[in-house]
């Protein structure tokens, strides 16, 4: 597929999706109190600065522009934790079996936990600061990075530490040389997962409490029949995800070229 071709393919669907999300608002059964169409999306976040300019609509755009850097710096810390943490624990596990088959069923178990029923108790534990938010948003995007690395570090190939044990090489040497390398796309992998579950997790940790951020924005604006604003802020956390999936895409591409140029010549 061409590079233009790969542009032009997603855009189309996506005002494809568009379309009939516009028709079916328009001419379907649902009140638009429940679904707003995409032009009224489209104007909360959009200021007519004229004289006789819709200030309703500029409200909307003052709330989503103030409130979006606070999700932003909530979710780029969360995830910058996450993977410290994630990549951490990937590694021990990797290193323990025991310590793998004692706590590898906990991480699984601890994502079912619903996030609105433990928010409460971290709010009582932490405030109403930025510490428990961190903690959601580290909570559900912990996982999906100890997995990808964890089974990175699981499929090194077999012949590679064999040949540094007979150089005469530590345990340590092993892991810093041949072990941590090949880990390192399962942790951009991870880390791409996250950056979308992060979001989620910001939006329920704000809700659970806190005075700004999207996720409170979103919360407040339903109950006020302010639609349009709360799929408006949605609309601004997909993007922002989007924008991260591609940056981490762009630094895998930079920092772990051998992910993407295998044996053979075939390119990803």
């Amino acid at each position: 597929m061409s590079r233009a071709a790969r542009v032009i393919a997603p855009l189309a669907i996506l005002l494809a999706l568009l379309g009939a999300w516009e028709l079916y608002a328009e001419l379907g059964p649902v009140d638009p109190l429940l679904l707003p169409a995409p032009h009224e999306v489209a104007q909360s976040l959009y200021c007519d600065a004229s004289p006789v300019g819709d200030t309703l609509h500029c409200e909307d755009r003052t709330l989503l522009w103030d409130d979006f850097p606070v999700t932003a710096g909530e979710v780029l810390l969360g995830i910058l934790v996450a993977g410290a943490a994630g990549f951490a624990c990937a590694i021990a596990l990797h290193l323990s079996l025991a310590l793998r088959r004692s706590t590898y069923p906990l991480l699984a178990a601890s994502q079912t936990i619903p996030i609105p029923l433990i928010a409460p108790l971290l709010v009582v534990w932490l405030g109403f600061g930025l510490a428990p938010k961190l903690v959601i948003i580290g909570l559900v995007a912990f996982f999906p990075i100890v997995v990808t690395t964890l089974d990175a570090l699981g499929h090194v190939d077999p012949e590679l530490p064999k040949l540094m044990r007979t150089l005469d090489a530590s345990r340590l040497r092993i892991l810093r040389h041949v072990e941590l390398p090949a880990a390192l796309p399962g942790l951009f992998s991870g880390a791409k997962i996250a950056v979308v579950v992060a979001v989620i997790g910001a939006v329920f940790a704000e809700q659970a409490g806190s005075s700004s951020g999207l996720g409170h924005l979103v919360q407040t604006s339903i109950p006020a029949l302010e639609t349009a604003r709360a799929y408006a802020a949605v609309m601004i956390l997909s993007a922002f995800a989007i924008a991260l999936f591609g940056l981490l895409t762009l630094a895998e591409r930079l920092l772990v070229p051998w992910a993407h140029n295998p044996p053979g010549g075939n390119t990803r």
